[in-house]
């Protein structure tokens, strides 16, 4: 699997959320290996896009679409300024990746120098799901510097929080100071999603 996340300022939500129905309706259907996507926009106007792809050559071969590069012109008209992309060749689903029913999604960026310490942690999903039923799926979209993208969706806010105030057990709770560190938190309060029909 590949993932590209894109984010950028945007303050006109509203119509962003059409173009990216309009693409789902006259783009996507020709989209070879595109699995789906994960939207939103943070109470303080900046927008992130996770897009998943069976592979990095089926995103090019999308990007190389003369319709999806009309269509990502107006996406970046739509914005306040420069859109930034990260391709991420290295993913990690946790309970296949989410659910489209999710209530609230919470983006974590950061940067670790092992991520394969990192990797482990979503990998034992027994346990953090005992811990955290809240959790309906996660993706860790890793670039090759360390740089990460977390992806993480719960049924709803209020039970996110919840489950933020409860303390972990030691081992987890170290992992997770680990992984943290310095990581950039994105709340989407009303995310949107998209799935191949």
């Amino acid at each position: 699997m590949f993932i590209q996340v894109i984010q950028g300022m945007c303050s006109r939500e509203e119509e962003l959320h059409e173009l990216a129905d309009e693409w789902l309706r006259d783009l996507a259907p020709e989209s070879v290996g595109w699995l789906g996507g994960t939207y939103g926009v943070t109470d303080d106007g900046m927008f992130i896009g996770v897009v998943r792809f069976q592979s990095r050559e089926a995103a090019l071969a999308n990007s190389a679409r003369p319709e999806q590069a009309r269509w990502a012109a107006r996406l970046a008209a739509l914005c306040d300024g420069p859109l930034e992309f990260h391709d991420c060749d290295d993913v990690t689903l946790m309970l296949d990746g989410g659910s489209d029913s999710a209530g609230f999604v919470q983006v974590i960026r950061g940067k670790v120098d092992d991520p394969s310490r990192l990797k482990a942690m979503m990998a034992d999903t027994t346990l953090l799901h005992e811990l955290r039923p809240d959790i309906v799926g996660a993706s860790l979209a890793i670039e090759p510097d360390g740089t990460f993208t977390e992806t993480v969706a719960f049924t709803d806010e209020a039970s996110a929080r919840a489950g933020e105030a409860q303390e972990p057990p030691a081992q987890i709770q170290e992992e997770l100071a680990y992984a943290m560190k310095g990581a950039t938190f994105f709340d989407l309060h009303h995310p949107w999603f998209a799935s191949p029909r």
